[in-house]
């Protein structure tokens, strides 16, 4: 007979039984979920708090002293190369190229000089202490008069 309450209590106690398993299987999935975004969410917290020091920090440095201006830049490299460099560039009336700096610096005008003098013209351009005119040609940046516009 299959209206038999046992068998149809066995029935529903075996399929209870599956999908008790099958809940547990997803809770422990689900539970390794939070798990992992509770690592990331603690990880993006801590992130925040960094940068909201490091914000603070910054902040409480420029209210206990002036940065300082951007100037030092132009700072003239360490080396006797550029000194005699600036000679030339002090004693000239028209850009010059590096060539033209190694030949009145008593250099042999050999590729390998004149490459070493124009790294060391694109250094002084990148300190602001001369200027590149056009690709190759240097000379040093004209003082502003005082009724001249920008």
């Amino acid at each position: 007979m299959s209206g038999d309450p046992q068998q149809t209590l066995g029935a529903l106690l075996a399929r209870l039984e599956v999908r008790e398993r099958q809940i547990a299987v997803e809770a422990e999935a689900a539970h390794e979920q939070i798990v992992q975004l509770t690592a990331l969410l603690d990880g993006l917290a801590q992130a925040a708090e960094h940068i909201a020091i490091t914000r603070k920090t910054l902040l409480e440095l420029t209210d206990e002293a002036p940065l300082a201006p951007a100037e030092p830049a132009a700072a003239m490299p360490d080396g006797p190369a550029y000194q005699q460099i600036m000679a030339v560039f002090a004693e000239a009336d028209a850009p010059l190229r590096a060539r033209n700096v190694c030949e009145a610096m008593d250099l042999n005008p050999a590729p390998n000089n004149i490459n070493n003098v124009r790294i060391k013209l694109k250094r002084l351009t990148r300190r602001g202490i001369l200027i590149e005119t056009e690709p190759g040609l240097f000379t040093r940046p004209q003082p502003k008069s005082p009724g001249s516009q920008p």
